[in-house]
């Protein structure tokens, strides 16, 4: 039943999702939209109160017990952004809305982005931590191996999480010639393509004619 429930939380998060933002850009109805999205964090509360319940009425704890509190730390910690996302998207392609902005891709941007994204996974751990040992302590001198278990997991995909977006500060990701701006070396400062030899102010970067009366007195 457990499972079920977390696909049917899954399925419900995209429906609603799909008609919240229909409602808002293409039937212009913002208040019924708000009240569609703010739907969402239903499905959440009635994850976790049947999985209570479940455990309440004597079901052995196992991992749908543990995939449910995971599921849960998920959807707190990445649900709004993933709203706030689409809701960009779709803004921009039937309400005119300029483009949403992509996120950053090289240097230290690239690493406070990967770094932000990681504290989201904190909180993802740090939900689905907490729900698994209210239910550890729920359960009492029940067998609780699967919830430490899955408390592991969470913890560890904290910290893998962790070590990529590191690899973004220690190694920052540099930007290629060919994403630089204006795409050609002519449209950027010698130094940051390495052209020597040439003038720069010379159209196509070509040297200047060295024959006299070429370029006035």
């Amino acid at each position: 039943m457990v499972v079920a429930l977390i696909i049917a939380c899954e399925v419900g998060f995209w429906v609603l999702l799909a008609l919240g933002l229909a409602t808002r850009y293409l039937l212009k109805r913002r208040r019924t939209s708000v009240v569609l999205l703010l739907c969402e964090p239903v499905l959440e509360l009635v994850l976790f109160a049947v999985t209570a319940v479940d455990l309440r009425n004597g079901a052995h704890p196992g991992w749908e017990h543990g995939l449910a509190a995971l599921y849960i730390g998920f959807t707190v910690a990445y649900g709004h952004s993933t709203i706030h996302w689409l809701d960009g998207h779709a803004a921009h392609r039937l309400a005119g809305a300029p483009r949403p902005p992509k996120p950053p891709r090289y240097g230290m941007a690239r690493a406070r982005h990967e770094g932000r994204l990681w504290l989201r996974t904190v909180l993802m751990a740090a939900v689905a931590c907490a729900l698994l040992q209210g239910a550890i302590q729920y359960v009492g001198d029940g067998d609780t191996s699967s919830l430490r278990a899955f408390q592991w997991v969470a913890l560890r995909a904290a910290g893998i999480h962790g070590l990529i977006a590191l690899t973004y500060v220690v190694w920052p990701k540099k930007r290629p010639a060919s994403a630089l701006p204006g795409g050609v070396p002519e449209h950027v400062p010698d130094v940051l393509v390495g052209r020597t030899g040439q003038d720069a102010a010379s159209p196509g970067g070509q040297p200047p004619d060295p024959r006299p009366g070429r370029h006035g007195r």
